[in-house]
C-alpha cells in the first residue's frame, strides 16, 4: 500500500512514473475489486451467478459443459433497495443548519451531492467530497486513489483517474495541498504533463486585447478532499451480504431452471448400443421435435419428479427476513400488513433508526470537514422522512400546544420539512408585524389602510337593530324639525 511519504520520496523526476504505480495499485487491490463487484450488485448484475456454469459428467468422469438444459440466471435488487433506501431515508430532505446564511454558502446543488456521495459510500465503502471554490463535487473510490499520511491516518494526496477504454488515453489529475497537477498518458508513450500546478482559488482577469489571464490565486488550509465513509470499518455495505445474497439468486434460478424442464427424465428400454453421444442426440432431438423414434425393442418413456416447491420457497423466505435483519433495513409490507398505531410503526423503524444513526455520524464529519475548508464552525441537522401515523401524531402534539411555542409545535409535525417550517415561521412573523403596524396607526387615529379593510369587517359592521333604530332616530328629528315655530 503506497502512502503519502512514499509520495514525498519520489517527488521528483519520476513522479509521472509514480502516478502511474498508484494506479495500478489501487486497482489491484481487494478494496476495488470489492468496490467494482458492489458496483454490479447494485445495478443488479449479480457477478457472482453470472460466472455460474453448468456441467456434466459422462461415464469416464470428465466434465462437460451442460448446453442441453435450462440455465436462467436470475439477480435480485436487495443491495441496491437496501443502500437506496438508507440514503434517501437520511439525506433524503436534504440538510439544514441552525445558524442562518450557512446553507447558502455550500451552493445550491449540496443537497444532490450530499446524495450521491452518500450513495457511492455506502456501495464501495467510501467516496470523496472535493470542495471546488463554492461546490461540492464528488469522487468515487474506483476512479480516485488516495494516499494516507502514515503518522495520522489523514489524506493528503490523491490521484484521480479516468479512461475510456484500454487504447484510449489515461487521464490523471494528482491533487495535493497547495494545488491540482494534469497528466496524461498515451497508448504505447509514457506519462506526460499535461498542465502545470494551478491553486485551486484561481483569480483571472478578461481583457479584450489578452483575453482571459491568471493572475493569482490562493488555496485552503487543508486539503479540499474529505472522505465520506460508509461505517466504522471503512467497508462496503455488500460485505455480509454477497453471500445471502448469492443464494438467494441461485435458488431462485434453480427453481426457474427447474420449472423451465418439467423435471422430466427419460427412460431408454433395450439401447444398451447407445453412448453418451447418441442420447445426447435422442434428448436433442426430443427435445426440439417432440417426438422419438422406437424399434421394436426398445422403448423411450418420460418420467416427471415432483418439485420441491414449499420447501425452496420457506427457504427464500427465510433469505429475505435474514437480508433485512443484517442490513437493518425497513420491509414496507411488515407496516401495511398489521402496524398501524404510531407506537407500532415506531418500533418497526427502530432497526432502520440505528443503521441511518451510526452513518449519520459519518455524514456529520464529512460535512464538518467541508465547512472547515471555508472557516465555517456548524453542525447539521437531518430530518428523516418515515411512514406514520399523521392524526395520531398530531393529536398528540397539539394536546401539548398550550405548553410549546410556535417553533417547536411545527418541528414536531410529521408531515412538515425543515424549509417548510422556516417559510410558514417568517410568514407568521410578517403576519404579526403587519398587525401591530395596523394597531398602532389605529391607536394614533390614523385610521384604516384600504388594503387592510378586511381584517376587522366585523367591527365595521353595524347590527340590524341598531341600524333600525338609527333610522328611527333620524325621521323623528326630521319632523321635529319641521313643526317647530318659525321666527
Amino acid at each position: 500500500m503506497l502512502t503519502y511519504q512514499d509520495f514525498l520520496n519520489h517527488k521528483g523526476e519520476d513522479l509521472d512514473t509514480f502516478l502511474l504505480q498508484v494506479v495500478e495499485e489501487h486497482k489491484s487491490s481487494e478494496a476495488y475489486k470489492t468496490a467494482i463487484d458492489a458496483e454490479q450488485y447494485d445495478k443488479q448484475r449479480n457477478v457472482t451467478i453470472m460466472k455460474f456454469q453448468k456441467y456434466l459428467y459422462n461415464m469416464k468422469g470428465a466434465r462437460i459443459p451442460d448446453v442441453i438444459s435450462p440455465n436462467h440466471k436470475l439477480s435480485s435488487n436487495f443491495f441496491n433497495r437496501f443502500t437506496t433506501q438508507l440514503t434517501q431515508y437520511l439525506l433524503g430532505n436534504g440538510v439544514s443548519f441552525s445558524e442562518e446564511g450557512i446553507k447558502e454558502k455550500l451552493g445550491s446543488d449540496f443537497d444532490t451531492e450530499l446524495q450521491r456521495a452518500g450513495k457511492y459510500a455506502l456501495v464501495a465503502g467510501v467516496s470523496f467530497g472535493f470542495w471546488d471554490l463554492d461546490r461540492l463535487r464528488v469522487f468515487k473510490f474506483t476512479e480516485f486513489a488516495p494516499l494516507y499520511d502514515e503518522e495520522n491516518g489523514g489524506l493528503r494526496v490523491g490521484v484521480r483517474f479516468w479512461q475510456l477504454a484500454p487504447n484510449k488515453p489515461l487521464r490523471m489529475t494528482l491533487y495535493e495541498e497547495d494545488g491540482y497537477t494534469e497528466y496524461i498518458k498515451l497508448d504505447g508513450e509514457n506519462v506526460k504533463k499535461l498542465q502545470e500546478k494551478r491553486p485551486y482559488k484561481l483569480i483571472v482577469k478578461l481583457t479584450e486585447a489578452d483575453g482571459m489571464e491568471i493572475y493569482d490565486g490562493g488555496n485552503y488550509p487543508s486539503f479540499p478532499i474529505v472522505p465520506l465513509y460508509a461505517n466504522d470499518y471503512h467497508r462496503s455495505e455488500l460485505i455480509g451480504l454477497r453471500e445471502n445474497i448469492d443464494a438467494y439468486d441461485l435458488i431462485k434460478s434453480g427453481f426457474a431452471n427447474d420449472l423451465d424442464g418439467h423435471m422430466l427424465y427419460w427412460l431408454i428400454q433395450n439401447a444398451g448400443g447407445m453412448d453418451d453421444v447418441d442420447v445426447a442426440r435422442l434428448l436433442e432431438r426430443i427435445k426440439t421435435m417432440g417426438a422419438a423414434i422406437a424399434t421394436d425393442e426398445g422403448t423411450v418413456s418420460p418420467h416427471a419428479i415432483q418439485i420441491p416447491y414449499e420447501s425452496r420457497i420457506a427457504y427464500l423466505d427465510r433469505l429475505e427476513q435474514d437480508l433485512y435483519k443484517d442490513f437493518g433495513a425497513l420491509k414496507v409490507e411488515n407496516i401495511t400488513a398489521g402496524a398501524t398505531t404510531a407506537t407500532q410503526i415506531k418500533s418497526s423503524y427502530t432497526p432502520l433508526d440505528m443503521k441511518a444513526s451510526g452513518f449519520e455520524y459519518m455524514c456529520i464529519d464529512f460535512i464538518q470537514s467541508i465547512l472547515k475548508l471555508q472557516g465555517i464552525d456548524a453542525t447539521p441537522i437531518f430530518k428523516r422522512d418515515k411512514i406514520a401515523n399523521y392524526q395520531e401524531e398530531t393529536s398528540m402534539i397539539l394536546q401539548s400546544a398550550n405548553y410549546l411555542d410556535d417553533e417547536t409545535i411545527l418541528k414536531h409535525l410529521p408531515f412538515l420539512s425543515p424549509d417548510e417550517i422556516d417559510d410558514i415561521l417568517k410568514a407568521k412573523e410578517a403576519e404579526e408585524a403587519r398587525r401591530y403596524e395596523i394597531a398602532k396607526d389605529i391607536s394614533q387615529g390614523k385610521g384604516f389602510n384600504p388594503d387592510d379593510e378586511d381584517i376587522n369587517d366585523e367591527e365595521d359592521e353595524e347590527e340590524p337593530e341598531e341600524a333600525e333604530n338609527n333610522a328611527d332616530k333620524q325621521k323623528k328629528q326630521k319632523k321635529d324639525d319641521d313643526t317647530a315655530p318659525q321666527s
